[in-house]
């Protein structure tokens, strides 16, 4: 029954749409809390909803359906294909189905700060990925790769992780994607795939010992309840990506173009800054250390554990993705190092 109910609201949304769409709306569906003082995505989403219906004088128009109201995010992904809707933001996870090669973004021990992954996501190789998306998918235009709330710690119930060895028997949740276990098992740590919507439980009764997410995730998701340690390991940062229907997105007017791609900059602008107000409030790091046992790696502890990932993760992509992932691996390694490397004040 539950299934047919969905399957009628989707049937039902798809009729809408067609009428929608011809009067220039934008139905854009996300995974997340609807609320743009707490979210990353509903910030962006929010953002993008205000400039394109002013700027267009309300020729386009945006509707927002998060908290998974329309599906979930590989739903999503399907549906803007369909042009069921038009827009969505899909995690790295969500998308990977549909599109193999962004798993190359999960390169572990990237990244040296916040500032390193907007100069490679707006950057070159932001425009090589969105193109090989684009050309892959073939219906998707890809607007840029807002911020899903910074760099993932781990958390766990057993003991403080500091170095390599400290990830020794424990049990650490993961997405699904072979990339992120073959991390945690290059870690020392035993990988535990798992649905988003059984880790809280799965943390409480012991199934798993710890999971890895952005600081925000873990404080709205209430894991200092279960958990006791967090190591801000800042091993992975994953974008989300922001796409839109090419058919709705080419039945635009040149000038509606124009406004949605402004509104996709500043929506990305809004998820980055959300994202660091949090980490640094009592919704993120600042209140997570009253409720948490909190460890910061030294640069020697973090290259170990880099030492030890990077090369397995390398490995994964050579030995189960083709030629253009190992491309795109290369491109991501070069323009990461050159992020790294840049100073703010040059």
């Amino acid at each position: 029954m539950k299934t047919l109910l969905k399957g009628l609201a989707i049937a039902a949304t798809m009729t809408a749409n067609n009428a929608y769409a011809e009067g220039g709306v934008i139905k854009f569906g996300h995974d997340n809390k609807t609320d743009p003082f707490e979210n990353p995505a509903h910030a962006c989403t929010a953002v993008f909803s205000n400039i394109v219906t002013a700027d267009t004088n309300g020729s386009v128009t945006v509707e927002v359906f998060g908290s998974n109201q329309l599906g979930s995010a590989a739903e999503h992904v399907q549906q803007v294909r369909d042009g069921i809707i038009q827009a969505t933001l899909t995690s790295t996870g969500a998308l990977a189905s549909y599109y193999p090669r962004i798993d190359v973004l999960n390169l572990p021990f990237a990244f040296t700060g916040n500032a390193s992954t907007y100069a490679v996501f707006d950057g070159a190789f932001g425009k090589e990925l969105a193109a090989d998306i684009e050309a892959e998918l073939g219906d998707v235009v890809v607007l840029g790769f807002p911020d899903t709330g910074g760099f993932f710690a781990v958390t766990n119930s057993k003991h403080s992780i500091a170095n390599l060895e400290d990830f020794d028997g424990i049990r650490i949740r993961t997405m699904t994607l072979p990339s992120h276990q073959t991390i945690m098992q290059s870690l020392g740590a035993e990988a535990y795939p798992l649905a988003w919507g059984e880790v809280y439980s799965g943390l409480q009764t012991g199934v798993i010992d710890g999971q890895m997410n952005p600081i925000p995730t873990i404080s709205f998701a209430n894991f200092a309840e279960v958990q006791k340690h967090m190591t801000l390991t800042n091993h992975l940062f994953s974008p989300y990506t922001f796409m839109i229907n090419r058919a709705f997105y080419e039945g635009l007017s040149d000038s509606e173009r124009a406004t949605v791609h402004t509104a996709a900059e500043n929506c990305v602008t809004a998820s980055r800054g959300l994202s660091r107000i949090i980490e640094a409030s009592d919704r993120g790091l600042a209140g997570l250390m009253d409720k948490i046992e909190v460890t910061a790696l030294t640069a020697d502890q973090r290259a170990a554990m880099a030492g030890a990932a990077q090369p397995a993760f390398e490995a994964h992509v050579a030995e189960n993705m083709d030629e253009r992932a190992n491309e795109l691996l290369a491109s991501f390694k070069a323009e990461v190092a050159a992020a790294n490397a840049a100073s703010y004040l040059d």
